[in-house]
C-alpha cells in the first residue's frame, strides 16, 4: 500500500470514528454570543483586489470563508486581515502591493459603514463590539513588505496595520524563514541580523504586535530574546500533533507562555492532522508541477497570473484529500492550552487562504460557534473558552499598547 493510501484510509477511518460538532447546545451558544470572537488572520484582501469580491456578498454558491453575513453568523466580531504580497510575481513593488491591498480593506469599510469598521486599538475592537459591527483590522504577511525600510513600517502602522509577520515563506533580507530554511540555495543569516533586531524594537515602540508565525526556530527564539513586549503567532498550530516546521515546538510554546504571548491556532488542515500533512506531502510533487504547468501556459499567451488561478489549482489538489475531523482542530487548541496554558491560546483561521483545506464542519466563518460547541464537550469553562476566542488576544494587545506607551515615556525623558 502506498503512503499516500494509507494516509486516506486513516483519515477515512478518523471521519467515520468521530462524531461532528453538528448542532450547537444553549450553553454553548450563550457562552459563544457573549464572547468578543476575534480570528487574526484572514486572506480576504486578496479576493478584495483580485476578485473584486464585495464583502457584503449574499451570493450563496460563494465559496469564500468571510463575508459580513458568515461573520455575523459565527458572532465574529473582530478580523485581522492579511497583507500578504506574494514575493515572487511582485518583486521589485512590495510596497506598493502592500498599499494596494490596505487600501481594499479600507474600501470595503467604506462600501459597509453600518456594518463593519476599521479598528486600530482594543478599544476600537471593543466599540465595534458594541455597535454591532466587524472591526477590520489589518496585519502584514511578510517583513518583505517594509523594503528593509524603517521609514515604511512607521507608515504602514500609520495607514493602521497592528501586526506584522516578521516572515513569510520566504527568507527576506533581515529574518529567516521556516519555509526556505533547508534550501541551500537561499542566503540565511542564522535568525534575526542585526536590523531585524531594530524592527522587532521599532515594532515595540510604535505599538505594532511582532507575529512569528512562518519564522524559523532561531527567528523565533531570537525575537523572543530580543522582544520587550509579548508575541503573537497569528496563525500556527502545534508542531506536536503535525509534524510541520510551521508549527511550534512545544519549547516554543512554553517560550510564549513566559514572554506572555499568545498562539492563534491554524484551521488549515496539514498543520492540524498529522495524516492529511503526510497526504499533502505525498501529493506536492504533481500538485505544484500543474500550478507550473498553468503559470507558463498564461506567460506564453501574454496573460497574468494571479493568487485566484494558483488558488483554484491549489483548490482542485486539496479536494482529493479527504477532510480531517474537527477533533484534529480543537486537539491542537486543547493541546496549546495545556503546554502553554490557558491564557495563551486563541484562534488565527488562515480563512480564505488555505484553497478551502478546512477540517469538517469548519466552511466559513459562520461555523465558529462549533469550536465552542467541542471546547464545551471537553469541560472548558465559560470563563476559558472566552479567552480562547478572544479575551487573550486582547490582553495581549493591551499589553502591547502599554509597552508602547512606557518606550515613549522612557524616550521623552532623555
Amino acid at each position: 500500500m502506498t503512503l499516500i493510501r494509507l494516509c486516506f484510509l486513516l483519515l477515512i477511518l478518523g471521519s467515520i470514528s468521530v462524531a461532528q460538532t453538528s448542532t450547537i447546545s444553549a450553553r454553548a451558544k450563550a457562552i459563544h454570543d457573549s464572547a468578543i470572537v476575534i480570528d487574526t488572520h484572514a486572506d480576504t484582501p486578496q479576493r478584495f483586489l483580485d476578485e473584486n469580491y464585495d464583502i457584503g456578498s449574499t451570493d450563496p454558491n460563494d465559496h469564500g470563508h468571510i463575508s459580513l453575513d458568515k461573520a455575523r453568523a459565527g458572532n465574529l466580531g473582530a478580523e485581522f486581515f492579511s497583507i500578504w504580497v506574494e514575493p515572487t510575481t511582485n518583486q521589485g513593488h512590495f510596497a506598493q502591493h502592500t498599499l494596494d491591498l490596505i487600501d481594499s480593506v479600507y474600501e470595503q469599510a467604506a462600501r459597509h459603514p453600518d456594518r463593519m469598521m476599521m479598528a486600530y486599538s482594543v478599544a476600537d475592537i471593543e466599540r465595534a463590539h458594541k455597535e454591532k459591527k466587524l472591526a477590520a483590522l489589518m496585519g502584514i504577511e511578510g517583513g518583505h513588505s517594509i523594503e528593509n525600510d524603517i521609514h515604511l513600517l512607521r507608515d504602514f502602522y500609520r495607514l493602521g496595520v497592528r501586526y506584522m509577520t516578521l516572515s513569510w515563506s520566504n527568507t527576506n533580507e533581515w529574518a529567516d524563514s521556516s519555509g526556505d530554511i533547508d534550501n541551500p540555495k537561499v542566503q540565511h543569516h542564522d535568525g534575526l541580523t542585526d536590523f531585524g533586531k531594530q524592527v522587532v524594537l521599532e515594532m515595540n515602540r510604535l505599538g505594532m504586535m511582532v507575529d512569528i508565525s512562518h519564522v524559523s526556530d532561531k527567528t523565533f527564539w531570537d525575537t523572543i530574546a530580543v522582544t520587550k513586549a509579548p508575541l503573537i503567532a497569528s496563525h500556527s498550530s502545534a508542531r506536536a500533533l503535525s509534524n510541520h516546521p510551521r508549527n511550534m515546538t512545544d519549547e516554543m510554546l512554553q517560550a510564549v507562555a513566559k514572554n506572555g504571548g499568545v498562539v492563534q491556532v491554524n484551521f488549515y488542515n496539514a498543520f492540524i492532522d498529522e495524516n492529511y500533512r503526510l497526504a499533502a506531502e505525498a501529493q506536492k510533487k504533481d500538485r505544484d508541477a500543474a500550478v507550473a504547468e498553468y503559470v507558463a501556459q498564461r506567460k506564453a499567451a501574454g496573460q497574468p497570473v494571479t493568487y485566484l488561478d494558483q488558488d483554484r489549482i491549489e483548490r482542485e489538489w486539496a479536494a482529493k484529500i479527504p477532510r480531517p475531523p474537527l477533533k484534529s482542530l480543537v486537539d491542537n487548541i486543547d493541546h496549546i492550552a495545556k503546554v502553554a496554558g490557558i491564557d495563551h491560546a486563541g484562534l488565527g483561521s488562515d480563512f480564505d487562504g488555505v484553497s478551502g483545506a478546512t477540517p469538517e464542519g469548519i466552511n466559513s466563518a459562520a461555523d465558529i460557534p462549533k469550536i465552542t460547541q467541542a471546547l464545551v464537550d471537553r469541560g472548558y469553562s465559560a470563563e476559558a473558552i472566552h479567552k480562547i476566542l478572544g479575551g487573550n488576544l486582547l490582553r495581549v494587545f493591551r499589553e502591547v499598547e502599554r509597552v508602547r506607551q512606557q518606550m515613549t515615556a522612557a524616550a521623552s525623558v532623555r
